[in-house]
């Protein structure tokens, strides 16, 4: 009876995680399907098969200067975003000195702080700074929206490092660069993906600070797609929302090819 009991847990639990995995993953599905519709408006389910608005899509001069520009954006903030929230990590973590929980705090305001208030605050600093309506702006405000990402999550993988294998790759005689190449990158690589993708992901998907920084009549990705909504509704929006989808999972297989899911999350 306890068997029968503890099997019937067992399938009421894999049923259970199906049914959450497949209501997390409809709206992908949803939109997914609408892409393939061949009517000229967004609709499920589909009634046929086509790949013409993907063509479209491609096609589409606005679309592809908006992607390019969101890829760019997010590539420089999130290298940038590691280069500065890095040491800044690891200072936060492996020393104790005065105003360290305020600098915390500071990095870590913009997880906080209400994302209309932070983009008309960076839009009024930025003018004042003489650098609004540039790529510059654009640029400094997604560093600042994927910088808590990157020290929150170092901070975290300096936590858990164990800094005996250090010093103990130094007492072999080992040279300090041999050390951080062969001992701490490898152990910290789990933690530095991690960190890229929560800041490239936000960055690519940020809508409410690029609003406010935009220049030029250039617009992201996001924008783009928001500003389509409101004279189009034939599924070329769906396709290239399936893009940055297909783009997405491709970015979760090469992490999870090289240091595995379950180790970055």
């Amino acid at each position: 009876m306890d068997r029968f009991l503890h099997r019937a847990t067992d399938v009421g639990g894999i049923v259970l995680r199906t049914a959450i995995y497949l209501f997390l993953a409809l709206p992908a599905i949803v939109v997914i399907c609408a892409s393939i519709n061949p009517v000229d408006f967004l609709g499920f389910p589909p009634q046929g098969f086509t790949l013409k608005w993907y063509w479209a899509a491609f096609d589409s001069k606005p679309f592809m200067d908006s992607l390019s520009l969101s890829t760019q954006l997010a590539l420089l903030a999130t290298v940038a975003s590691l280069i500065i929230g890095t040491p800044a990590a690891y200072a936060i973590e492996r020393y104790r000195f005065r105003g360290r929980n305020a600098l915390q705090a500071f990095v870590l305001s913009p997880m906080i702080v209400p994302a209309v208030v932070l983009g008309i605050g960076l839009l009024q600093f930025l003018v004042w700074a003489g650098l609004s309506q540039s790529f510059a702006a654009l640029f400094l405000g997604h560093i600042v929206i994927t910088m808590p990402y990157v020290v929150r999550t170092m901070t975290a993988s300096f936590s858990l490092f164990d800094r005996a294998l250090e010093q103990a790759a130094m007492n072999l005689r080992a040279p300090p660069l041999t050390v951080v190449r062969r001992v701490t990158l490898p152990i910290l690589l789990p933690g530095l993906l991690s960190a890229s993708v929560f800041a490239f992901v936000t960055s690519f998907g940020n809508i409410t600070v690029s609003l406010f920084l935009a220049h030029g009549g250039r617009a992201t990705l996001p924008i783009q797609i928001f500003t389509y909504v409101d004279y189009g509704s034939d599924p070329t929006l769906a396709a290239v929302s399936t893009l940055v989808i297909l783009v997405t999972v491709a970015l979760l297989a090469v992490v999870e090819r090289v240091a595995g899911l379950q180790k970055v999350v």
